[in-house]
Parts: C-alpha cells; sequence; structure tokens
C-alpha cells in the first residue's frame, strides 16, 4: 500500500519517478473527486475512488521493488492517503449513509482518532505522520475492501465492523508511537520494533 523510506541518507533523493507521479495524481484527482460528491454522481464517484485504492497499493509495490522509495514520496504517500479517505468518508456520507443505520456512529471515533494523532504530531514534531506501519498497511486493504463492497454490492456489516476495529487499533498503535518517538521518522514498523530499537539503543 504506502511507499516506506529507508534510513536517512546524504545522497540527494530522486524524487522524479513512477511512485510518486501516481501518489501525485491521486492528489490532483481530489478536487474532481470532491466535485463529483457535489453533483450527487456516485457511480463516476465510486469508480474513481476504487482507481484511487488500487494505485494506493500499486506505488508502493513499485517503490519497494525497483528502491524507489524517498522521504519525499514517503509524505507525499501519505497526503495522498489521507485525502482519499477523507473524500470516501465525505463520500459515504453523502451517498451511504441510510445504508449504515445505527452502525454509522462506529466512523466517528475512527475518524475523531486520525484526527487527534496528526494534530499531536504537528504540535510535537510540526509536521504530520507518515509512519507506514505494518498495521495501518492492513487496515488500508481492510478499509479499501470496504469502500469497494460498499459502492459495489451494498452495506455489509461484519467487513463494517471489522474495518473499523482494526482502525481503532492502528490508530492507537500510532498514537503510542508518536508519544513515545523523541524525533519523526518514515518507515516505522510498528509498536513492537520500535519499543525493540529503545531498548537496544540503551
Amino acid at each position: 500500500m504506502s511507499q516506506t523510506t529507508a534510513n536517512p541518507s546524504p545522497k540527494k533523493e530522486n524524487i522524479w519517478n513512477l511512485p510518486n507521479a501516481i501518489s501525485l495524481y491521486r492528489l490532483l484527482s481530489f478536487p474532481f473527486l470532491l466535485y463529483l460528491i457535489y453533483a450527487g454522481n456516485e457511480s463516476l464517484f465510486a469508480t474513481l475512488l476504487c482507481i484511487n485504492l488500487a494505485s494506493d497499493a500499486i506505488d508502493g509495490i513499485i517503490a519497494r521493488t525497483f528502491k524507489l522509495q524517498t522521504e519525499f514520496g514517503a509524505r507525499l504517500d501519505s497526503m495522498a492517503d489521507w485525502g482519499t479517505y477523507i473524500l470516501a468518508f465525505v463520500g459515504i456520507y453523502n451517498f451511504k449513509m441510510p445504508d449504515h443505520g445505527n452502525d454509522f456512529w462506529l466512523l466517528y471515533p475512527f475518524i475523531g482518532l486520525i484526527v487527534f494523532y496528526n494534530i499531536f504530531s504537528f504540535i510535537k514534531f510540526r509536521r504530520l505522520p507518515s509512519l507506514h506501519m505494518y498495521s495501518a498497511k492492513l487496515g488500508g486493504y481492510f478499509q479499501g475492501i470496504y469502500f469497494f463492497g460498499l459502492f459495489s454490492y451494498g452495506y455489509y456489516a461484519p467487513i463494517f465492523y471489522f474495518a473499523m476495529i482494526w482502525g481503532w487499533l492502528s490508530s492507537i498503535e500510532e498514537m503510542i508511537i508518536l508519544i513515545y518517538l523523541k524525533e519523526l521518522r518514515s518507515n516505522v514498523k510498528g509498536l513492537y520494533w520500535v519499543l525493540k530499537s529503545g531498548r537496544n539503543a540503551q
């Protein structure tokens, strides 16, 4: 899903590559997706949203396979990720909220956790996080399956519950990592590896 970066090196990054171009495409598609929500064009919105979700997986695979990971790419990918999911939730609110019935409230804690740890990161580190944890990558796949199924076949509660609960746990893990880290960095696999590296450094 998301691009990851190796440890920073003094060598100048080559930011002109295919994974970054895919992430940039996703960013440039946001105004059009927002217009489709405003215009009420659910079918085209759902099609382009699924393309964005698929490209989110593809850019990371290409970056890792051909060793095109960069710090710039990791941050660009994170921006594209959050924009995609914000628009997905806005689309769900406009097009599919009644389908969820009383379950819709489960989205609010998930969104609240995401907003909270991004604000915390900005206050503490003066920039937004791009950790790309394993749990967040898996969560992106699960939520992508939920979005695709919702717009293609309709609401299915077990998938929604699983995607939301996983999202809660992943967001809590990210918050704990942000509290623990003294300096913000990309390519953080998860809380276990952060604590392990901290012990080894002592």
